[in-house]
């Protein structure tokens, strides 16, 4: 909401009290993700003012999925780059299908650790 935008509070009274009539707005259901879920928990644990304020201004699930959607692009990114790198190619997937599984799993793996360094625990 900006400064000069302006709203209405309107109450309910009940037992000779009353109540202000507060309603949240729609959240969205898409999952958060797992690097989103990664990213809540660090932010619960290490950064409470900085996660109490995204609730606050009901932005965490969007900031979650972001997070999420970031890891994801340079998990893929990193991989290919380590895996050019370290010269494996559709050559070796050909001849050695296990071999080429084993690589590929190591650099995701390197990547993913990276990432988590990087983006989750920034």
């Amino acid at each position: 909401m900006n400064a000069n935008e302006s709203f209405t509070i309107t109450y309910t009274e009940k037992d000779g009290l009353l109540y202000p009539d507060l309603e949240l707005p729609e959240q969205s259901g898409e999952d958060i993700g797992r690097f989103g879920r990664m990213r809540k928990r660090y932010l619960k644990e290490h950064r409470k003012a900085y996660y109490s304020l995204l609730c606050i201004k009901l932005e965490l699930n969007d900031h979650l999925r972001e997070i999420n959607r970031q890891a994801l692009e340079q998990i893929e990114l990193i991989t290919a780059q380590l895996a050019k790198a370290e010269g494996i190619t559709e050559e070796l997937k050909d001849r050695d299908q296990l071999g080429w599984v084993q690589a590929m799993n190591s650099c995701r793996a390197r990547a993913e650790e990276i990432v988590i360094i990087e983006i989750v625990l920034a």
